[in-house]
């Protein structure tokens, strides 16, 4: 098992995540926040994961304050935003560093020295695609929309 898929995050109702459960998934890995400009990305996550969770894809959101505190909100304040605003589906970690000193082992593993795509998160709504084998395949801007041509052509190639 890969060590990507060794790791268990907490989900936001507090019950543990284990990243084995998305094992023989390409996972579209997001720091999200509620109050950023980009947070309207949740939608097209969203539509994502719905167009191809049937083909073996997961989005994971992963909410961060480390921007701007744009995530101040708890567990279930996080999750009420995200449930009404956006309808979202997809899997969400409890609040995790991606910087520092404190970063988690998921954003060391993805974004730590030796990583396939080294270097701190820029901003929110920074993500990582990752193979079922655990692999990194891809790291797409804050910017990068998750419905852009670039996004939808690597997770489909990385599923067919």
């Amino acid at each position: 098992m890969s060590a990507f898929h060794e790791l268990v995050l907490d989900a936001l109702d507090g019950t543990p995540l284990p990243l084995e459960t998305l094992k023989d998934r390409v996972v579209l890995v997001v720091n999200v926040a509620s109050k950023c400009g980009l947070t309207p990305q949740y939608a097209a996550l969203e539509n994502l994961y719905q167009q191809y969770k049937g083909q073996g894809f997961s989005v994971l959101g992963v909410p961060c304050n480390q921007f701007a505190g744009q995530e101040p909100g708890s567990e279930e304040e996080i999750q009420a935003f995200c449930s009404l605003n956006y309808g979202v589906s997809f899997p969400l970690s409890s609040k995790l560093d991606v910087n520092g000193a404190d970063r988690h082992q998921l954003y060391r593993l993805l974004a730590g020295e030796g990583a396939e795509f080294p270097g701190d998160i820029t901003w929110n709504f920074e993500k990582f695609l990752v193979a079922q084998d655990g692999r990194v395949l891809a790291r797409f801007s804050p910017r990068t929309a998750p419905d852009e041509a670039l996004v939808i052509q690597a997770i489909e190639k990385a599923l067919f």
